[in-house]
């Protein structure tokens, strides 16, 4: 049977071991629980649990589940590609988005959240290996795109977030991470912004990420169980 207080523990225990392999502290590590396809007394048990960092990847899913845990103050993340009919909702309710990867949204992103009273945290999303099938800027494209974010008063630039190409080994997940903390420090240099945040690692190559500089890991299946 599927413990989530189990599951947690185990968890937090793989991030704190590859902390300690890698000379960082773990304290600098946010697990996000990627809630997809999951019940909310699963998030509500968690949240009891202490973890408050909550990511979702489809907007009225999320927006059922946020409207059943008001009670429980947590942080929402949306880590989903972003439709442009849908950036004021998820600029109104969220409050980190992970996959900004044009202009257009994120122009869009800033002025739905302009009368907000917290700038919105996002991330660029890049298309680390250059994969058909998923969403993100090229890395090429990612510095002019940072700093065309800066003009938007009612976004804060955090990082950049990738989901690299599956690999078996963690000498061969990890090039693809480093690839990130490198470029995520060239965007830093060059626009003057101190960028804080890489979002990688999920439930399969966490260690890798942590290895290579990981400050936000996005973990599901590890921490949830299988969806539904």
């Amino acid at each position: 049977m599927h413990r989530i207080d189990d599951t947690l523990t185990q968890v937090q225990q793989r991030i704190h071991a590859a902390a300690m392999k890698a000379g960082r502290n773990a304290d600098d590590i946010t697990l996000l629980g990627v809630s997809k396809k999951q019940s909310v007394e699963k998030i509500a048990a968690v949240a009891a649990l202490g973890l408050k960092h909550i990511g979702e990847n489809y907007l009225q899913e999320a927006l059922d589940k946020q409207a059943q845990l008001t009670e429980q103050a947590l942080t929402w993340h949306f880590i989903g590609p972003v439709q442009s009919n849908k950036t004021r909702a998820i600029a109104t309710h969220f409050d980190w988005v992970h996959s900004v990867d044009r202009l257009k949204i994120a122009e869009r992103l800033a002025n739905a959240r302009a009368d907000h009273d917290r700038p919105l945290n996002v991330c660029l999303q890049v298309n680390i290996d250059d994969e058909d099938s998923k969403s993100g800027c090229a890395p090429e494209e990612a510095l002019s795109l940072a700093k065309a974010l800066s003009q938007f008063d009612s976004l804060r630039l955090r990082g950049l977030m990738i989901i690299p190409k599956a690999q078996e080994t963690l000498e061969q997940q990890r090039p693809a991470f480093a690839a990130a903390r490198a470029l995520r420090d060239d965007i830093a240099s060059a626009t003057g912004h101190p960028l804080d945040t890489l979002s990688m690692g999920m439930s399969a190559d966490l260690e890798a990420a942590v290895a290579e500089g990981a400050t936000i890991v996005r973990i599901g299946t590890a921490l949830f169980g299988s969806r539904h």
